[in-house]
């Protein structure tokens, strides 16, 4: 896949790609029956979530399962890995390789360097987005080293992707369109494994980021208490998606690999229900990845899976709002307020139907002792629902009449997607006709201009003159395809070939075997979409240049180097790199060590940047975040950079 330039008229549709998360085999498959794509999934190690690991024969399955649809699988083996690791990490790709795997996301630098001058595979090799790459110049960098696509940083705008992919359009670019954000820049956070031991570099973020914290000055006062300053609201982008492909990005990325099966299910089918809109308006610029039609027996509702709330984020350039201070969890959607409280049951003033166990919650106020309330998330699970009548499994002794409820866990709809949400069937057109000493039956897909997939099988049999008409047992029998993964859209009966008498059975035969012939040729297809050649074993020197921000040079573990294939690639590039923070002594470090770096900023969220417009401060800086066992961290406002530097004190 190739995106182009985004110019008014396209001498052929720039091709989207919808990319799901996948927990298992079984969000997989159900991403690629709601109207994934692609999937990415991590194997059994080295796939920066620890607890979303999986068998090679489980993906092999999924990679079976998804390439029936002209869908791709993705594996995720973007951690850095350590010199004991690499032997087994060339195993896997070996044997991810076989199981017949579209492409890796990779984030070492050594592992690029193997797979290139040692493995030499076939696969398509992706820059991961943990390889922090928010600037034209180290996309064109990565691009040269011959990684086929790049995974944007998650901070960029619409009008940053634009620049990059004008700069370098012979490279994939892939944005995050929906769920949790990080808000350190990915692949530059060393928080967890400085304070936790917890590397997300390697896959066991502690979630410092989802802490409370108290904001203090440089005099001791406290600004903010025990509020949750670094935590982000959640990524939902279906507004931008039009402007995300006009901007040159051509792979669209779901967040969640962590997540169950119905939040796949229900994020996946607003996309590609959104994106099929967008196509539906303009077909002669773009076109989807992999085919199919999904029927959804469901109405998705983002508002209903798993957020702590929605931003843009900066799509649209800085705005407020992208953060969450009063909770790190799901406040989910808006269902009322609380209208009148009896002694175990109360009534909500809603057009919301509830059921039993429904998951609700409420924001109440405390003082916290610095003559200000903090505002804390109260949830609850009901135990019975009778129309607006709702009886708590035990009653909040917080919640009061005029109280805003939101939902967080609906019951009702969780039902739904439980059962069969969704059916994906691929649509064909059939031929039939008579031939010279028999029958054939012709298949292609169905209003799809790519790819080409046309065949046509041929039986003999003796032309018999029907007795009686035979035009509805040949499409009977010919369109019989229940238990496939097609249906007949269309079918022509050419060469009056429905006046001659030609057996069920041998109708049937036919049918099995133009559909036979037509998986064949859907599998051929795509291995001649995969790479003729092995990945270019030369990787070229480009010698030191500026594909980094400044603070790689004054902290160079930010190269995140932990093996000698990595040491050896940078060596052979002429940057001088340190060792990566996992691998150097945290408790000697001397203070200063930058541990975060970030687009979100704490003074301008809370109203206070003087660049745009905000209220003066009353504070003396440096400002810290200070954590419930008093371990503190100096915050630098870099407003040139216009970002935020967190470090260890």
């Amino acid at each position: 896949m190739q995106s182009s330039s985004p110019i008014t008229h396209h001498p052929s549709p720039i091709t989207i790609e919808l990319l799901a998360p996948a927990k298992n085999l079984e969000c997989g498959m159900a991403a690629i029956d709601h109207g994934a794509d692609a999937v990415y999934i991590g194997a059994a190690k080295f796939g920066a979530r620890h607890s979303a690991g999986n068998s090679v024969e489980d993906i092999a399955m999924l990679c079976e399962y998804a390439h029936k649809f002209g869908a791709k699988v993705h594996v995720t083996v973007n951690t850095i890995i350590y010199e004991n690791e690499l032997e087994d990490m060339l195993q896997l790709i070996c044997k991810l390789e076989k199981a017949n795997v579209d492409a890796l996301l990779i984030q070492d630098m050594g592992l690029l360097k193997a797979c290139k001058e040692q493995l030499h595979t076939k696969m398509s090799l992706h820059a991961s987005t943990q390889c922090d790459s928010r600037t034209i110049e180290k996309v064109r960098w990565l691009a040269s080293l011959g990684f086929e696509r790049v995974v944007l940083a998650r901070e960029l705008s619409v009008k940053e992707i634009a620049n990059i992919h004008k700069a370098v359009p012979e490279v994939e670019l892939e944005a995050f369109v929906h769920g949790a954000l990080c808000v350190s820049y990915s692949g530059i956070c060393y928080a967890s494994q400085y304070c936790f031991n917890r590397s997300a570099n390697r896959g066991s973020c502690a979630q410092f980021c989802r802490m409370a914290f108290d904001l203090i000055d440089s005099n001791g006062t406290t600004i903010e208490h025990q509020r949750y300053l670094l935590s982000l609201k959640d990524m939902n982008q279906i507004d931008n998606l039009e402007a995300l492909m006009r901007s040159g990005a051509c792979a669209f990325k779901i967040e969640g690999r962590l997540k169950d099966v119905n939040y796949v299910k229900n994020v996946v089918s607003a996309y590609s229900q959104r994106l099929n809109e967008i196509i539906a308006k303009y077909p002669n610029e773009f076109q989807r990845a992999s085919f199919g039609r999904v029927e959804y027996n469901f109405t998705p509702n983002l508002n209903k899976t798993f957020n702590r709330g929605y931003t843009h984020y900066f799509v649209n350039g800085r705005q407020q709002g992208i953060f969450s201070p009063n909770t790190p969890k799901a406040l989910g959607e808006y269902v009322g307020k609380v209208k009148e409280i009896r002694h175990n049951s109360f009534n909500v003033s809603s057009t919301a139907s509830f059921s039993n166990g429904d998951g609700l919650c409420f924001i109440k106020r405390q003082p916290n002792g610095e003559s200000k309330n903090t505002e804390i998330l109260e949830g609850f699970r009901v135990n019975k629902a009778t129309g607006n009548r709702l009886f708590p499994y035990k009653m909040p002794q917080d919640l009061k009449p005029g109280v805003s409820l939101y939902r967080n866990q609906d019951q009702a709809f969780e039902k739904k997607l439980s059962s069969e949400s969704a059916v994906r069937l691929i649509p064909i057109t059939m031929q039939f006709e008579k031939t010279h000493k028999g029958y054939s039956l012709a298949a292609h897909l169905s209003n799809i201009a790519t790819p080409k997939i046309e065949v046509k099988v041929s039986i003999e049999f003796e032309h018999q003159k029907a007795k009686k008409p035979q035009h509805d047992n040949i499409i009977r029998q010919l369109t019989k395809l229940g238990n496939t993964i097609y249906f007949c859209d269309e079918i022509e009966i050419n060469e009056n070939a429905d006046q001659f008498f030609l057996p069920s059975s041998v109708l049937t035969e036919l049918r099995r075997n133009v559909i036979e012939a037509f998986e064949h040729q859907l599998l051929t297809i795509r291995d001649l979409d995969k790479h003729d050649e092995p990945n270019a074993c030369n990787i070229p020197v480009l010698g030191s240049h500026n594909i980094n921000p400044s603070k790689y040079k004054k902290f160079p573990y930010l190269y995140n180097v932990s093996n000698s294939k990595a040491r050896a690639f940078y060596t052979e590039q002429g940057i001088n790199v340190g060792s990566a923070f996992e691998c150097m002594d945290t408790k000697a470090m001397k203070r200063d060590a930058l541990i975060m770096q970030c687009r979100h900023c704490i003074r301008y969220s809370l109203g206070y940047c003087l660049v745009h417009g905000g209220k003066v401060p009353t504070w003396r800086e440096p400002l810290y975040l200070v954590l419930g066992d008093k371990r503190r961290f100096r915050l630098e406002f870099d407003c040139k950079d216009c970002q935020m530097n967190i470090y260890a004190e």
